[in-house]
């Protein structure tokens, strides 16, 4: 299976920080977001990945390549440590890039990789949202899709002021998995029919494609993801799947700070000072 990354957005709630730099390479503790995304990607078995960009993201693209002249300095010096982290980034996987043109929502983004996917399943995996699981999310999701043979979606519980944020869906307990009935787009809370937010992680099936192509504009005046879903609900059943893990949002500035804290704090080097740090803060 192939996974599709998109990381075309403008990360305006980031502003200025994103003025120069993608939101996706914002680093959460030590690494770019987006690293994590890739990274889940590779340790749920996928190989070829591509990942969508715009203008502005070129150094997502840097990120994933080869930095000689660095890779020199490091050897020459002795730092073999910081030399195997960036050379390792570089051999994570098969990872290819196309531009989305204009900002036309995540469903035109998605349809920048029809190409690429041919004619299979394939993993969708935002590039802003960082999934911690045993095994990964997208890995839960694949397993999901072999026995149901249908769309796969990740989904989790929202509380009330956060579902206008998300993507909500209408759908029947089967065994684990929902049977979805239907798809709403950012709702007010009164509207929402669950408190099951879509959360970033897909399996889908290439059919998508088709209704990519054809829906109109929705929420935004965008191509939305959720409307071609609704589309192929009419054709084949779609599932939704509460994964098992811990997903950690960066949409937001605060959002993303408690994400760096909470992965720093998970990590034995520095986690006794960093919370001997916080209590004297506090």
């Amino acid at each position: 299976m192939k996974a599709v990354i998109p990381a075309a957005g403008f990360g305006t709630r980031f502003l200025p920080a994103t003025k120069a730099q993608p939101k996706e390479m914002l680093p959460v503790y030590d690494k770019p977001t987006i690293q994590y995304v890739v990274e889940e990607a590779v340790a749920s078995g996928i190989d070829d990945i591509l990942i969508i960009t715009g203008r502005n993201k070129r150094a997502i693209e840097d990120h994933f390549d080869r930095t000689l002249e660095l890779e020199s300095a490091l050897k020459n010096s002795g730092k073999d440590r910081y030399l195997k982290q960036i050379v390792d980034i570089s051999d994570l996987a098969n990872i290819y890039f196309i531009r989305q043109k204009e900002q036309r929502g995540l469903g035109d983004a998605i349809l920048c990789a029809k190409n690429f996917v041919g004619g299979e399943a394939f993993a969708v995996l935002l590039g802003d949202t960082i999934t911690i699981g045993s095994p990964p999310c997208t890995k839960q999701l694949m397993d999901i899709y072999d026995d149901r043979k249908g769309t796969v979606i990740a989904v989790e519980k929202v509380a009330p002021e956060k579902i206008p944020h998300y993507g909500i869906i209408k759908g029947r307990k089967t065994d684990s998995t929902y049977e979805i009935d239907d798809l709403v787009e950012k709702p007010s809370p009164e509207e929402a029919p669950s408190d099951l937010g879509i959360i970033g992680r897909y399996v889908l099936t290439p059919q998508i494609f088709d209704h990519l192509e054809c829906v109109s504009p929705g929420f935004g005046n965008e191509i939305q993801l959720t409307d071609a879903l609704k589309l192929l609900r009419d054709e084949q059943a779609i599932f939704a799947y509460e994964f098992k893990g811990k997903r950690y949002d960066i949409g937001t500035k605060l959002d993303w700070l408690k994400s760096s804290l909470e992965i720093a704090l998970g990590n034995d080097e520095i986690k006794d000072e960093l919370t001997e740090y916080l209590k004297n803060l506090l």
